[in-house]
């Protein structure tokens, strides 16, 4: 193994972003477990890498797909740890995307009052955001991560070898967060991902040295956003750029958009408005869809998806605030601040200036 451990401080302790080649094998020994512990996985992650979990007391399959990351798949979660005879010392390893990440540990965080949690995000998006914070949850049929728990993980091994087989449409996903996070706070990032091509083909994936390096640097920027506000009580708030349209996209589409796909879609959405509102020169719009496509995402909304119904779904956002809806805005890279008192007349013109 050739790991890089990036430290993460919150306020009940600390625990380590272990980013490499080859971890799954070391589950244990990498994140300390001492008792026993049971694997929580999908029905595409667990035949490909849940054996490589050495020494599980338990593997629990979940169906894949946002669709059923719902209360009762939690409880579905609930009576296999049972089954498995999980007691208070043991683990829940999460091993997948952000999905299974969310609601393994949700599941942790309140199965016997709460056990220990670890985090192998195999996904691009789950290494670099999801799997990095304590945000954990479970979608509504009203919207996205309506129910939920802060549980903060004791180690997240982020094993970049298992991104050489993910499906090409599922890494671009996962560069929508790597593209929101320069957008946030690294305009060196964003020349990054101009500079070089970053398009995963199943028969010439890029190397593990370099998706390493591109994780880390992207991980980097989350850690230190959610070590400043680790409760999303201010700062954290700026790495929604982009999901207030997200989730409303993927919400009405029936999550047949991806989430990356939906924050690609946000991000353009969100430099449409803040240039409506004259925070931005209208050419930061160019530039962030110039960098989307190059990475293969989209930077339109559907046209079968309608403006009004894309706005109703934003009222359900959880990112609300004294009934007010929120918008992440941005002046330019490095330079993102969050608005709330945003006309719904300038919201539907975006949504309606962005329809394919």
């Amino acid at each position: 193994m050739n790991e890089t451990r990036l430290p993460v401080s919150h306020p009940t302790g600390q625990y380590d972003i272990i980013v490499g080649a080859g971890l799954l094998a070391h589950v244990r020994e990498l994140a300390g477990i001492t008792a026993s512990f049971v694997v929580v996985t999908d029905d595409r992650v667990g035949p490909l890498y849940a054996a490589q979990c050495t020494g599980a007391t338990a593997v629990i399959t979940v169906p894949s797909g946002e669709q059923h990351k719902t209360l009762a798949t939690v409880q579905f979660i609930y009576d296999e740890l049972l089954a498995a005879g999980l007691d208070r010392k043991g683990t829940v390893v999460a091993l997948g995307g952000g999905v299974v990440g969310d609601m393994a540990g949700f599941a942790a965080a309140s199965y016997l009052r709460g056990v220990d949690f670890v985090q192998c995000p195999t996904t691009l998006l789950a290494m670099v955001d999801a799997s990095v914070g304590g945000k954990t949850g479970v979608d509504l049929p009203q919207g996205k991560n309506l129910v939920g728990a802060f549980k903060q993980p004791t180690a997240v091994l982020a094993d970049v070898a298992t991104l050489q087989t993910l499906a090409p449409a599922e890494f671009a996903s996962g560069m929508a967060e790597v593209v929101k996070h320069g957008l946030i706070a690294s305009p060196h990032l964003l020349d990054r991902l101009n500079a070089e091509e970053w398009r995963l083909h199943p028969d010439n994936a890029s190397s593990v040295s370099r998706l390493q390096s591109l994780v880390l640097e992207a991980v980097q920027i989350k850690r230190d956003v959610v070590e400043e506000d680790p409760f999303e009580q201010g700062r954290r708030a700026v790495l929604n750029l982009g999901h207030t349209f997200g989730h409303a996209i993927e919400q009405v589409s029936g999550y047949t958009v991806r989430h990356g796909e939906g924050v690609a879609m946000g991000l353009v959405a969100a430099a449409n408005l803040s240039a409506r509102l004259e925070y931005c020169d209208p050419a930061w719009q160019d530039s962030v869809e110039a960098i989307l496509q190059h990475v293969g995402l989209p930077t339109r909304i559907p046209a079968n998806l309608p403006p009004q119904a894309l706005y109703q779904a934003m009222g359900h956002d959880k990112k609300k605030a004294r009934g007010r809806l929120r918008f992440v805005l941005l002046r330019s890279a490095g330079d993102v601040f969050v608005a709330a008192d945003v006309a719904e007349t300038a919201v539907l013109a975006t949504l309606h200036a962005l329809r394919a």
